[in-house]
């Protein structure tokens, strides 16, 4: 069976109204075997730096990280924060840029790499989840 588990750091809730817009575990569902077991982290700039250079030895704020746990298993750390700017410059909602980071995150739990197949998949799996 598939799992989703959410955990959030953030002080103000603002998130949740973008999280229940985005459809979450259909989405992951569609993506991962069937007894994945996904953990979901929303943290904010400060905590997103902290695990970006812990365990990528990266100095930058990242929107999303991905860490795969085992053949079944991982965690997506999406920095809303940084996506609600990154929403402002992009002129899309932030929901859509949400959205967009959390397919990205759960396409490199599957191993793709950035390129043009993973552009044009998360194109597509937006579009059919109509984000």
């Amino acid at each position: 069976m598939f799992t989703i588990d959410i955990a959030c750091t953030l002080r103000k809730n603002t998130h949740r109204v973008f999280l229940r817009r985005v459809p979450l575990e259909r989405i992951a569902s569609a993506l991962l075997s069937k007894h994945y077991t996904l953990s979901i982290a929303l943290v904010g700039d400060a905590r997103a730096k902290r695990l970006n250079n812990t365990y990528r030895k990266k100095n930058y704020v990242p929107n999303v990280l991905s860490f795969s746990l085992a053949k079944d298993e991982g965690e997506i750390v999406l920095n809303i924060r940084k996506a609600e700017r990154e929403a402002r410059v992009l002129g899309v909602s932030p929901v859509a840029r949400i959205a967009h980071l959390y397919v990205h995150g759960l396409l490199h739990l599957k191993g793709m790499r950035h390129g043009a197949a993973m552009d044009t998949l998360e194109k597509n799996i937006l579009r059919r989840f109509n984000r």
